[in-house]
């Protein structure tokens, strides 16, 4: 399955991506972005956006998010254009039109935006405001994964499930297992989860249990559920870690709390074991 990115910039890296907007009084913070903002300066009206549509130092509006990004698209600012295509794709601030989500991720993309290239991709791919196009995909996951302003790790876990399903491309499951690694690498847990199942399989890569087993907690720690629900099964079984059913149940249970069905089967079975013993 292929990912699309919901990616809103933080406060935290807002502070490194923009460090002369940072200030310590967030109410003067705030004035700072806005007056910045309306002097022209796109970057900070995109940061602004974000702190709206988060809801982080000022109350959440996702209307005024929406006005913010698009004042900060206007002004040439990518991941603004990037931010709108969210919101239009999601009718999230406004109504939804997947043509004007595209009209924005493209836009996003042309100005280097990583992340509008790989929402770009998956819209070719699945077809939804454009003609579907896996070849058109592929480019796209490949422009994001190269890099822009920042590589999207999403773009290479999405062009790895390409290599290793072999649509739009020649299959591949030694390139597939790279841009696994690359996503990975870039913080993506889907792309380490998927990585983490080449290792367990040993599929384009040499099978190595242990391996696995690490992928598998780097992708519960970044929250993919299926990472938690594997560790689990991993600890059950005693497969690359020391057996414990205590740990088996805590990842069931992390697997379930992130809304993982398995994981919460897994994890009431284990608990009426317990009593029962």
């Amino acid at each position: 399955m292929n990912l699309r990115y919901l990616l809103l910039i933080s406060i935290l890296v807002t502070a490194c991506v923009f460090p002369s907007l940072v200030l310590a009084d967030e109410s003067q913070e705030v004035k700072t972005y806005k007056a910045q903002c309306d002097q022209g300066k796109a970057g900070a009206c995109f940061v602004l956006g974000a702190m709206y549509d988060e809801g982080k130092v000022v109350t959440q509006d996702v209307a005024q998010a929406v006005a913010l990004y698009r004042k900060a698209c206007d002004g040439g600012n990518a991941l603004g254009c990037a931010n709108l295509g969210v919101m239009y794709e999601d009718g999230n601030g406004v109504t939804k039109d997947v043509a004007q989500a595209v009209a924005f991720y493209r836009k996003a993309c042309d100005g280097r935006s990583a992340l509008g290239c790989s929402n770009l991709g998956l819209m070719h791919e699945d077809g939804r405001g454009v003609k579907q196009d896996s070849f058109q995909a592929v480019a796209l996951y490949r422009k994001a994964c190269d890099g822009g302003e920042v590589r999207s790790a999403v773009g290479c876990a999405n062009l790895g499930v390409m290599y290793e399903d072999g649509n739009g491309v020649t299959k591949d499951i030694f390139q597939a297992a790279e841009f696994y690694r690359k996503a990975c690498d870039g913080g993506e847990a889907m792309g380490c989860f998927n990585l983490g199942v080449m290792y367990d399989k040993g599929t384009g890569v040499k099978q190595d249990s242990f391996q696995a087993v690490e992928l598998y907690r780097k992708a519960c720690d970044g929250g993919e559920a299926v990472g938690c629900f594997n560790l689990g099964v991993a600890y059950y079984k005693g497969i690359g870690v020391k057996q414990s059913n205590t740990e088996a149940l805590n990842y069931y249970g992390k697997a379930c709390d992130l809304k993982n069905e398995g994981g919460c089967e897994e994890y009431a079975t284990m608990k009426k074991k317990m009593r029962l013993n």
